[in-house]
C-alpha cells in the first residue's frame, strides 16, 4: 500500500512539473505550434528558477536541438531535459551571502552602494561580461535614480529566489 501511495505521489509530482515547464514554454511559443525560438531557451530556464551560466547555456541548447538546427526548439525535445534539469536541481541561484560577498569585494571603501559607472566597469570588462543588452536591463533594475548609484544589500535582497 505504501508502495502505491508513493508512486501516486511521485506521478503527482512530475505531472505538475510537466505543467509547469508547459506553461513557462507556451509563453515564447508564439505560433502555437509547441516550438521556441533558440534565443528564448535562457529566458525560459530562468523563469522556471534556473540560472545557468552562458556555458552551460550552450550545452543545454546543444543537447536539445535538431541534428540540422533550425533555430528552432521543440516542446518534447525541451520537456525531458528540463525536467531532469529541475529533478537534479542543476544550475541553482547563488546564495544572497555569496552576492552580497561579491558586492563587498567591488566595493573597497565599504559604502554600502557602487556608483552607475563602476557597476558600468565592472559588468562590462571584468570576468564573464554583460551584452548591452543585459547591462541596459540590470541599470534600470538596480540602479536608483536620485542617488545614481546601486544600493547592492537592497538589491541583493530583492533578487533572491525565496527557497521555500
Amino acid at each position: 500500500m505504501a508502495d502505491e501511495k508513493e508512486r501516486e505521489a511521485s506521478e503527482h509530482i512530475m505531472a505538475d512539473l510537466h505543467k509547469k515547464i508547459k506553461e513557462a514554454f507556451e509563453v515564447f511559443d508564439h505560433d502555437m505550434n509547441n516550438t521556441v525560438d533558440v534565443r528564448e531557451v535562457g529566458t525560459i530556464i530562468r523563469s522556471l528558477g534556473c540560472s545557468p551560466t552562458e556555458g552551460e547555456l550552450h550545452d543545454f541548447i546543444a543537447e536539445i536541438e535538431e541534428e540540422e538546427p533550425t533555430g528552432y526548439i521543440r516542446f518534447e525535445k525541451f520537456l525531458p531535459v528540463m525536467t531532469k534539469t529541475l529533478l537534479e536541481r542543476k544550475y541553482r541561484p547563488i546564495s544572497e551571502d555569496v552576492l552580497l560577498q561579491a558586492f563587498e569585494v567591488l566595493d573597497t571603501a565599504k559604502r554600502g552602494f557602487l556608483t552607475k559607472d563602476e557597476l558600468i566597469k565592472y559588468m562590462t570588462e571584468e570576468g564573464e561580461p554583460f551584452s548591452q543588452e543585459e547591462m541596459e536591463e540590470m541599470l534600470s533594475a538596480a540602479i536608483d535614480p536620485e542617488s545614481n548609484s546601486l544600493n547592492y544589500r537592497e538589491y541583493v535582497a530583492m533578487m533572491v529566489i525565496d527557497e521555500n
